[in-house]
């Protein structure tokens, strides 16, 4: 039987995880070892299936490159990357740019770069357009390099977005972007907040499933 983690809570319900760590299952404060033991034995082959899948993703992660004549995603559309004489960098509608003779760990890096630029140019837009939209005003918008979240709004009411929501089409963008300035008014996810995201954007759930999309495709990338 495989091996697992055990943590017993004041919950009612055994539940089973698989993460990178391994196998963890939560239980009751009360269950017996036997039946949690049962439990487990009965759920072999989804904990397999879960555990190769898993290892795939690693893989992909760990042999990620990106290169000349790659192609990256901006607003869902492909772009190339290409070498351009000189020592700039930059996006021009067409392709991404930078000098030539590059190392792939050095063309990614400036990718990140060019990304980030990007990020900081349309997301603000977009904040600020909303925002008026909303009838509230952020303190500032920055771009960070988060990856377990596309978005966040501080106390001070800074609107914080990771660089890789930039790679989502532009219904998913709105969507993030109206949420974090939704958190201006309600800074929890109570009725009131969600009826202030559906108030902008009545189909605010099929966006979150696309933004789930994206988020499974970025966990097979390794852009660090």
């Amino acid at each position: 039987m495989t091996d697992y983690t055990l943590i017993r809570s004041k919950r009612h319900t055994l539940a089973l995880y698989v993460r990178k760590g391994g196998v963890e299952v939560r239980a009751p404060l009360e269950t017996p070892k036997g039946k949690i033991d049962k439990f487990v034995e009965s759920k072999q082959k989804w904990i397999a299936d879960k555990l190769t899948k898993l290892a795939e993703m690693e893989n992909k992660r760990w042999n990620f490159t990106v290169n000349y004549g790659d192609t990256l995603t901006y607003r869902e559309k492909e772009y190339p990357i290409a070498a351009r004489d000189g020592q700039s960098i930059g996006f021009d509608d067409e392709r991404f740019y930078m000098p030539p003779g590059l190392s792939p760990e050095q063309v990614k890096i400036i990718c990140v770069q060019i990304y980030r630029m990007l990020a900081k140019r349309d997301l603000t837009h977009k904040t600020l357009e909303f925002a008026k939209l909303m009838n509230v005003t952020p303190a500032s918008v920055k771009i960070n390099g988060a990856t377990s979240r596309w978005g966040s709004c501080s106390g001070r009411k800074n609107i914080n977005f990771s660089w890789r929501l930039i790679m989502a089409c532009d219904d998913v963008i709105d969507y993030v972007v109206v949420h974090e300035l939704a958190h201006l008014t309600e800074m929890n996810h109570s009725a009131r907040f969600w009826n202030i995201v559906g108030s902008v954007l009545p189909d605010y759930c099929q966006r979150i499933a696309r933004l789930k999309e994206l988020q499974r495709r970025l966990s097979c990338e390794n852009w660090k």
